[in-house]
């Protein structure tokens, strides 16, 4: 008896022990998208590779008038959306929600946007940077 209560508490021990999961990229961002909402006169572009570093590309008139670098990165077993080519130095939004075909992240210390959200819908591409009393949508189409 006292050898099956022992066996009981290895197996209840054991499968009470948390299993360390990793967070899962959003590959579902991989691929050329061309934004179907931009300004009049203006292209835009994002460019996701399968290592999940990407290009955000504005042009008007034949120039480049936005481009900024983009990759998913892991910090700390947590996920991140890295933004570099736009301010002196790299901006870090930390993962704060994520599906297999969303995600949220946000840091409340830069001015715009605060947070950026990420989305698939209808095999489009959407997403919504914003901060507390300003958003910008975007949507884009898959590019073959």
């Amino acid at each position: 008896m006292r050898t099956l209560i022992l066996f009981l508490g290895f197996i209840l021990l054991i499968s009470c022990q948390k299993e360390e999961k990793k967070p899962s990229k959003p590959t579902f961002l991989i691929g050329n998208w061309i934004r179907l909402n931009d300004t009049e006169g203006n292209k835009t572009y994002e460019n996701w590779k399968s290592d999940l570093t990407g290009m955000g590309i504005t042009i008007k008139n034949g120039e480049t008038i936005f481009n900024e670098q983009m990759s998913i990165l892991e910090i700390n077993d947590t996920l991140h959306l890295m933004v570099s080519n736009v301010n002196e130095t790299p901006t870090y939004f930390k993962f704060t929600s994520q599906t297999d075909t969303s995600f949220v992240c946000e840091n409340a210390q830069n001015e715009f946007p605060k947070k950026i959200h990420y989305y698939l819908e209808n095999k489009q591409l959407k997403a919504i940077i914003s901060s507390d009393d300003f958003r910008i949508d975007f949507i884009f189409d898959k590019v073959n």
